[in-house]
């Protein structure tokens, strides 16, 4: 299944606590649809002593955000919708902003 956002690419939230804020996608689960957003999202772990980390705590971290509550942002800084086309020079799927019409890598 293709999704309309992927590892890298900078988001908007359009609900939740985190509204209104952008990020950078950190790792996107296909399966659950949920992605991981820079510094969005944070919850505290609580974490027993290991050799990771022996002096255990809280440890506070990026939770998951549906993909449906994210807008992926194009390199003028607007939230668009993502459209799929076939780029002329390399026969090859892109995707594209719908509203500037500028592809997104």
């Amino acid at each position: 299944m293709k999704l309309h956002i992927k590892k890298g690419d900078t988001v908007k939230v359009l609900a939740g606590d985190d509204k209104g804020r952008q990020g950078k996608i950190l790792h996107v689960d296909v399966k659950k649809q949920r992605a991981k957003v820079e510094g969005l999202n944070m919850v505290a772990k609580h974490t027993k002593p290991s050799s990771k980390n022996p002096q255990g705590g809280i440890i506070r971290q990026e939770a998951g955000i549906h993909i449906s509550n994210l807008m992926v942002v194009d390199s003028k800084g607007n939230a668009t919708r993502i459209g799929r086309r076939l780029d002329e020079k390399t026969n090859k799927s892109v995707r594209y902003s719908k509203k500037s019409g500028e592809v997104i890598k």
